[in-house]
């Protein structure tokens, strides 16, 4: 008896360990920034502007804008939580098939961005984006787009705005529920500081919404996306499951072309 106690209360320090470890270091878990140097020069192949913004607490957010002659409107993009907007090519060539110019987004501590990191501080950043996309382009030519973590900042600047079209690849329910599905032993409801309730936001969202979600993605579930799209109200809205794709290079499957085309044709 003695001696299970002695392991219970071992087992009960490793817990607590872990779980303050989880929470001290929850940002290296969520977010995987690729750095850049501040001289690096894009290149797109196409014409672009690099530019930079400064938030109200002094973090310098870089971005590119794809340029178009006679756009259709511009799409504000928000990628994963890893990698940098120099991996974006293929989206910015995608986008301008289509016709429409493109800005690319990096977060706080990704590529060449700087500042701290936090929920409230990545959704103020985003704003600041659309409010340049709008100076641009009239509201109702404006589509946001979010991949993986991306969705959880597109969702919430949607339904903060009007925006044309909401365009989601690989999305989750919300941050909390994908940390309880990946780390289902820890407290991510305590312990979670990055939350972006998805679920909510798109309650909130006017304008139509489109989710694209590989059917054997291991990151995201896709019952996930399938929760998330029932979340959103009415029939303003559409799902695009891809048979036998992951949790990337949704861009090289039929069904994620014909989807785009019809979105942005």
């Amino acid at each position: 008896m003695r001696r299970l106690k002695k392991w219970g209360l071992i087992l009960v320090i490793l817990y607590a360990l872990i779980t303050i470890l989880a929470y001290n270091f929850q940002e290296r878990l969520v977010f995987f920034p690729s750095k850049m140097p501040l001289n690096h020069t894009y290149d797109f192949c196409q014409d672009f502007e690099e530019m930079n913004l400064t938030t109200k607490d002094g973090a310098k957010l870089n971005a590119v804008h794809i340029k178009q002659d006679n756009a259709k409107g511009i799409i504000v993009y928000f990628h994963g939580n890893s990698g940098n907007i120099s991996h974006l090519t293929h989206v910015a060539n995608l986008f301008t098939r289509k016709g429409y110019e493109s800005i690319l987004v990096d977060y706080r501590t990704f590529g060449k961005s700087t500042g701290k990191m936090s929920e409230q501080a990545l959704y103020d950043d985003a704003q600041l984006f659309y409010n340049y996309a709008k100076k641009q382009h009239a509201e109702d030519k404006i589509i946001i787009y979010g991949r993986s973590f991306g969705t959880g900042v597109a969702t919430w600047l949607a339904s903060e705005n009007n925006p044309e079209k909401v365009v989601l690849e690989s999305p989750f329910y919300s941050a909390v529920a994908l940390g309880q599905y990946r780390f289902p032993f820890l407290p991510i409801d305590w312990l979670s500081n990055f939350r972006f309730p998805s679920n909510e936001f798109v309650k909130k969202v006017d304008c139509p919404i489109y989710i694209f979600h590989g059917k054997e993605d291991s990151v995201i579930p896709f019952e996930s996306a399938e929760k998330l799209y029932k979340a959103i109200p009415g029939k303003n809205k559409e799902f695009f499951g891809v048979p036998k794709a992951g949790h990337n290079y949704l861009q090289d499957f039929k069904i994620f072309k014909e989807g785009m085309s019809m979105i942005l044709d």
